[in-house]
């Protein structure tokens, strides 16, 4: 894992009308690092997210103040903000399959990049659903609707879609809150190959997924932050702040 900081947050405040739900925040994340974002319902950890790559533009009445710097530019600055979303692919936390078929799914944002040619279309879809722990159970259907796969299925598609963009960067929001712990399991470790080739910031409400995955976590509550280090110390009995002690050990939250 890289020590050099891949993103940069600086006082990011975010407010929807007049309620405030990230209060002047400051961290950064490092190239190539699973980084763990933990706190309880309501903290703003999706609200974080949503700013990283400016999906939170799609929300009317609300300010953003701060800056994300990704790769050194600051998102809010960016001129091509497909560019931005492409470079930091988004995992929603329930599956959300395309009305079309499993090829046609992973192909989709290929295609839209201007892909026409098949084979190479044939290669970049093999390839994100063997990264998405997926290929060997659809190879023989790729031609069936997405949306008729399991849920835990649906959600390795949704993965394997994310990962057709390409991205650098890999949000994934609470990807396993409906599915199984066994196809939970299966896809923490596509997460723990993936950190080789993209950093990945994972939103959990599951201390102990954080505690799995997680090279650094962040203790995010009610929009500030509590803690943030490496992984060892949030889930040690003696952590930086008596809060995050009894946080990931269930005391409250």
């Amino acid at each position: 894992m890289s020590t050099a900081a891949q993103i940069v947050v600086q006082d990011l405040r975010l407010a929807y009308g007049h309620k405030e739900v990230l209060h002047g925040i400051s961290f950064d994340i490092r190239r190539n690092e699973i980084f763990g974002v933990i706190g309880p319902a309501q903290s703003g950890k999706t609200s974080l997210l949503r700013c990283l790559n400016r999906t939170i533009d799609f929300t009317p009445d609300t300010r953003v103040t701060g800056s994300v710097l990704v790769d050194g530019e600051d998102v809010r600055q960016t001129r091509n903000v497909f560019a931005l979303r492409r470079k930091i692919g988004m995992v929603a936390p329930l599956p959300v399959g395309l009305p079309m078929s499993i090829y046609d799914n992973v192909a989709f944002a290929p295609r839209c990049a201007g892909m026409s040619r098949k084979s190479e279309l044939d290669g970049i879809v093999e390839q994100c659903l063997r990264q998405g722990a997926l290929w060997d159970e659809v190879k023989d259907r790729l031609d069936s609707l997405g949306t008729k796969l399991s849920g835990g299925q649906q959600q390795r598609l949704t993965i394997a879609r994310a990962l057709s963009h390409q991205p650098e960067i890999l949000c994934l929001d609470e990807f396993s809150i409906a599915i199984d712990p066994v196809t939970t399991m299966r896809i923490e470790d596509v997460l723990k190959e993936l950190r080789r080739n993209m950093t990945i910031i994972l939103v959990t409400n599951l201390t102990q997924q954080a505690r799995r995955l997680a090279d650094r976590t962040l203790f995010l509550w009610k929009g500030a932050i509590v803690e943030l280090d490496r992984s060892e110390v949030i889930f040690s009995d003696h952590p930086g702040n008596r809060q995050t002690y009894e946080y990931v050990n269930g005391i409250f939250g």
